[in-house]
């Protein structure tokens, strides 16, 4: 289940519902897949795909979405530093940005204009949906694994377009359900 830290107002959620409703508010969509697939943590990307074929063509069909794939992030991942900076710092894309965590854990921060930073831990079995044109950044957590179905509207894919407003700098990407302190709030 994902935990939700709102580090101004001192407020943490950890019940679907409760999670649900605050993130709706800011325009973030959060399902919790209760029953998830009895897949392999081995699988191939396309037995992950298949197995959650269903419930990828709903959300294909409720957000226009065109292809799916799959990302696998370890710590052993070529390249993994690099590609985590392209997504540690405040930026928007031009189409939804929707993940289904099958694996592993990731953190979403979500800066909705004129309100407080929102943090999402997410885990296996969490979906949600970043609009379009939303300020956000993602982290891994301590294990730097992830894997995670991503659906897109188009073929090739988004881009990050920076905002360079520095506002990730304030935030400490800690996961595992420690608080989430500005790092000016930081001990």
């Amino acid at each position: 289940m994902a935990v939700v830290d709102v580090p101004n107002k001192g407020l943490r959620l950890t019940e679907k519902a409760s999670i649900a409703d605050y993130l709706c508010g800011i325009g973030i969509d959060y399902e919790r897949w209760e029953n998830l697939k009895q897949i392999s943590a081995a699988a191939t990307d396309q037995e992950i795909l298949d197995g959650y074929a269903e419930e990828i063509e709903a959300l294909k069909q409720k957000g226009g979405y065109v292809t799916a794939d799959v990302i696998n992030i370890v710590p052993t991942t070529p390249g993994l530093d690099a590609m985590l900076n392209k997504f540690n710092k405040e930026h928007w894309h031009d189409e939804d940005e929707v993940r289904f965590i099958v694996k592993g854990h990731g953190l979403f921060h979500i800066a909705p204009e004129n309100g407080d930073v929102v943090s999402i831990e997410m885990e296996a079995g969490d979906m949600i949906r970043v609009p379009r044109g939303t300020k956000h950044w993602f982290n891994l957590c301590g294990d730097k694994t992830v894997r995670a179905i991503r659906l897109f509207q188009d073929i090739s894919g988004w881009t990050p377009h920076y905002t360079d407003s520095g506002v990730d700098a304030g935030y400490q990407p800690l996961c595992f359900g420690v608080s989430y302190l500005p790092a000016s709030r930081a001990l």
